[in-house]
């Protein structure tokens, strides 16, 4: 089964939020399977959704970052820096099942959460892939490869779908996780600032010039000269769009039309940086056909969207009603939910 990296190089695009409902809802589609979600971002929003949402999330959050060793991503990366060039076959160990705390989410999805504490580690893990033997740099940057390997051993299964929910900033930490991934999927809002970090996400990853002579990234340099794979792009994803007013709604059209027509212009130049899909589909020919394949949009559920998040109940799973959410009761709209919950279902149903 394939690794998914959701990661756009941009704060404020609802990719941990995406991560979180796209994660809970293949789950929820595929019982049979074990899913794994690996939250590789120091603010942990996506294990606080699936732990239970913005406050038990948080708490439980908080005793697994206390625990010895500390139950989360940074335990990993800890046990992992005693042992760097060394495959210590430990990944299983963080790894824990978020029914345990939070009876919304589906019983066979499992976490490896983040923690705040990958911002300090950063320097250290930063100095192991510049010391060693000469091939530390690669060896450091399969550590999450690594972890998906002794969870798959583990479980005795190579069937084990995978997310990954990564850090905006381009860090070690995203680039072991792009290191990890076979397939990218971009999430981005409608606005000016996310078509520059879409072109960003394009010239860190591939190595996309953003005009002549422009340097490229270390992460892409050494993954060409190591020969390791970087992941493919399976979609881009407007995520959470506002539905206004015809006027606004038309500005927004626009936008999103000018990403996905960035987004193009890199297929047109290398169309190996993509995953054609589904199996046995043929490459598109197109502006239109390229767009049916690898772009989707996912509605704002407004207040739903909030709750979601908030009470860490996926949205498939919401249902109208009010709320208590901390200071204020709120109500959620049968109408909110339609808008947001057949995108969700409809992009999840295209994942392989």
């Amino acid at each position: 089964m394939a690794t998914y990296a959701l990661w756009n190089n941009k704060g404020g695009v609802g990719k941990s939020y995406l991560s979180f409902q796209i994660a809970c809802e293949y789950a929820r589609a595929h019982p049979d399977q074990r899913v794994l979600t690996i939250d590789m971002c120091p603010q942990a929003n996506c294990s606080s959704m699936l732990l239970g949402g913005i406050v038990e999330g948080n708490n439980r959050l908080d005793e697994l970052s206390q625990a010895n060793p500390r139950a989360t991503i940074s335990g990993y990366i800890e046990d992992r820096i005693t042992s760097p060039y060394v495959n210590s076959h430990s990944g299983a160990n963080f790894v824990l099942q978020p029914k345990r705390f939070n009876w919304h989410v589906p019983s066979n999805l499992y976490l490896l959460t983040g923690d705040e504490q990958l911002e300090i580690q950063m320097a250290r893990v930063a100095g192991l892939t510049q010391s060693g033997p000469q091939n530390s740099w690669q060896l450091v940057h399969t550590w999450i490869s690594d972890l998906i390997g002794d969870v798959r051993t583990a479980w005795n299964s190579e069937e084990i779908p995978v997310f990954i929910d990564c850090n905006p900033s381009f860090t070690l930490f995203t680039e072991m996780a792009m290191s990890a991934a076979d397939r990218l999927i971009i999430p981005f809002s409608a606005d000016g600032s996310s078509k520059r970090a879409v072109k960003s996400v394009l010239s860190l990853v591939y190595g996309v010039q953003r005009f002549p002579g422009a340097q490229r990234s270390l992460y892409y340099l050494n993954s060409e000269r190591f020969r390791m794979a970087t992941p493919k792009i399976y979609c881009y994803v407007g995520n959470r769009l506002t539905q206004m007013n015809n006027s606004s709604a038309s500005a927004f059209k626009l936008i999103v039309n000018d990403i996905g027509q960035e987004i193009f212009s890199v297929w047109q130049a290398s169309p190996n940086a993509f995953y054609i899909h589904p199996p046995g589909e043929s490459a598109p020919v197109g502006r239109l056909a390229f767009r049916h394949m690898f772009q989707y949009e996912v509605a704002d559920a407004n207040t739903a969207s909030v709750v979601s998040g908030a009470c860490g109940i996926p949205i498939v799973s919401l249902t109208a009603g009010q709320y208590e959410l901390p200071g204020r009761r709120v109500m959620v709209n049968q109408t909110q939910l339609d808008r947001q919950i057949p995108n969700v279902r409809d992009l999840v149903q295209k994942i392989e």
